[in-house]
């Protein structure tokens, strides 16, 4: 399996810089959005603005990072989210904004279960990075542009290939339909069926997550592992008081995909880079970001995912989004843009590089 090449900073912001030229590349929704309406002193359509919430009431914090609590929350603003902020390379949870919702039965994943399904792919040996599949009349696909710009059509050909049984294998493998947490008493286990869903079967199932609930803790699990290199751990809080140095890890399960995640993550960096989640790209840091991002509806709302971990080489915060609103504007993009925000954050109060002194300190430099 070849190791993909780095790319150097320069040659980052000049992908960006050409990406601008082009129109944002959104993931496609399963409900049409409300129609803008059209104010009197204008005569150009504007989306309605979304009701600003305090995303913190009710939280307690008392086992968060105060540094990456503070970022999350100044990152979310007014926005009716949540931010589940782990260490990758433990399982130790860093921050929890808005419990509430963190902690509810969670929310249809969207396109954050193309990770997921690529992994299967792969391990099934039915695509390989090169792989060419047909997304449209004349247009062909591999899989790092498919994850980047999240097509709909390439996942659900892996879906149908692979068929229910397989899909089902491989979500379950990465902790879909079961908790993520160790003694987090009001968590929920989301849910995953039991059957092809009425609506789609399983290609819609493969493109938009049809039929399964996912929480934000679900998924904070799912981007350590792809960050740590396939380590499965089981989220959780230090005891209160104790020294940090003396958190003990608990390993859920090792999932064996270390030979497949190159692939994964050139996908999820190029969604950064030129895709759907460039909003969470920090042109300041050197901790390049990878991330994927998700965008649907349910019968609550609009739904907006991102789910991502940085650095790249050396992973040191692993991150769930997920907004819920009823404007339009609810996307991953814009979940993309609260993590990059949080990432901007945090590299202004030398976050990463007191995580990485730290490390050398204790012996706990690790790679992927």
């Amino acid at each position: 399996m070849t190791q993909k090449t780095r790319l150097g900073k320069t040659a980052i912001l000049l992908i960006l810089a050409a990406s601008t030229a082009c129109p944002l590349l959104t993931e496609a929704a399963p409900a049409t959005p409300a129609k803008p309406t059209r104010t009197s002193r204008s005569r150009h359509r504007y989306l309605r603005p979304e009701k600003g919430v305090d995303p913190t009431i009710g939280d307690i914090a008392t086992n968060d990072d105060p540094i990456v609590r503070a970022a999350a929350i100044e990152a979310l603003g007014r926005y009716n989210g949540s931010v589940v902020a782990v260490d990758p390379n433990n399982g130790r949870i860093l921050a929890v904004v808005n419990q509430k919702l963190a902690y509810s039965d969670g929310a249809i994943p969207c396109s954050t279960i193309k990770p997921t399904i690529a992994l299967a792919a792969l391990e099934e040996n039915l695509i390989t990075r090169d792989t060419m599949l047909k997304v449209g009349r004349r247009k062909y696909m591999n899989l790092t542009d498919a994850m980047a710009h999240s097509n709909n059509e390439f996942f659900e050909e892996l879906g149908r290939r692979m068929g229910f049984d397989t899909v089902s294998k491989y979500g379950r493998l990465l902790g879909l339909g079961e908790l993520a947490g160790y003694n987090l008493a009001e968590e929920h286990p989301g849910a995953f069926p039991m059957a092809p869903p009425v609506k789609g079967g399983v290609a819609r199932m493969s493109s938009f997550g049809e039929g399964i609930q996912i929480t934000p803790f679900q998924l904070a699990s799912l981007a350590a592992a792809f960050a740590n290199g396939g380590t499965l751990y089981y989220l959780q809080y230090p005891e209160l008081g104790a020294n940090p140095s003396a958190f003990v890890p608990r390993v859920k399960r090792e999932l064996n995909i270390g030979p497949l995640l190159p692939e994964l993550r050139e996908g999820m960096l190029a969604a950064v880079l030129y895709g759907t989640g460039k909003r969470s790209y920090d042109a300041g840091g050197d901790e390049m970001p990878a991330g994927k991002t998700g965008t649907c509806s349910d019968q609550i709302s609009h739904v907006g995912w991102f789910l991502t971990y940085a650095d790249e080489a050396h992973p040191k915060i692993a991150i769930a989004v997920l907004i819920r609103g009823n404007s339009s504007r609810i996307k991953g993009p814009l979940a993309a843009g609260v993590a990059g925000r949080i990432y901007r954050r945090l590299r202004e109060q030398n976050y990463f590089s007191t995580v990485t002194a730290r490390r050398a300190t204790s012996g706990i430099i690790s790679g992927n």
